[in-house]
């Protein structure tokens, strides 16, 4: 890999594992969720959950703009109390975010599907022995599961890491700070320097063959 290729391939490795952590915390108790309890407005929050997948990456960058924007949601609110708005935009903070939002569905779909597989009479068994909601989901539901949540997670990643139009709409292409190497393949193909590029794209195709194929041996162990 070229010296200049460097700090975009970390910050992608960066930028993925971080996002793909926040989609672990949020998605998979959001899938368990989905998966085990019956609520109002279930199906308003698995159309949330979903849309990323469908909608362009720009829209979903410019959504995150009206909600981590100086000017957005969170500014408003940060300069009413504090006086001041956080600059999340043009920061890899903010490629994180837009890789998360975007990966998410892929998790919580995969991990679902994993969960609802599980056999509910070992969840009504372990709650009979007198475990909590928590424990049975901690100590039983969860690790019959895990191949699941894995695979999802796995997806997730691979799609962080590979994020470009939400990203370049709140992180910008900023070289040494926001140019993940997405952007940086963009930037190559735009000044026509085709033998870099064609060495980024071949590594972004066996990463996600590698992965595609690994997801899919997980898939297949967890069909019921």
């Amino acid at each position: 890999m070229p010296a200049d290729l460097t700090f975009p391939l970390r910050l992608s490795f960066q930028v993925a594992a971080t996002a793909t952590l926040l989609v672990a915390i949020v998605g998979v108790p959001l899938a368990y969720l989905l998966a085990r309890r019956e609520f109002r407005g279930k199906e308003i929050v698995d159309l949330l959950v979903t849309l990323p997948m469908v909608l362009p990456p720009v829209v979903v960058g410019y959504y995150l703009l009206m909600v981590i924007g100086r000017n957005g949601l969170l500014g408003a609110v940060s300069t009413r109390l504090f006086g001041h708005a956080p600059q999340l935009t043009f920061t890899w903070g903010a490629a994180v975010i837009a890789s998360a939002i975007v990966a998410l569905p892929l998790t919580v779909k995969t991990a679902r599907s994993a969960i609802e597989a599980v056999d509910p009479r070992l969840a009504n068994a372990s709650h009979l022995l007198g475990r909590g909601e928590l424990a049975t989901a901690a100590l039983v539901v969860l690790p019959l599961a895990w191949r699941g949540i894995l695979a999802g997670l796995t997806l997730s990643f691979a799609r962080a890491l590979g994020e470009f139009g939400a990203t370049i709409v709140v992180a910008g292409n900023i070289p040494g700070r926001t140019n993940t190497m997405p952007l940086e393949l963009y930037n190559l193909i735009t000044f026509g320097d085709w033998g870099k590029a064609t060495a980024v794209v071949v590594v972004f195709t066996t990463l996600s063959a590698a992965v595609l194929f690994g997801a899919s041996r997980l898939g297949r162990a967890v069909r019921p």
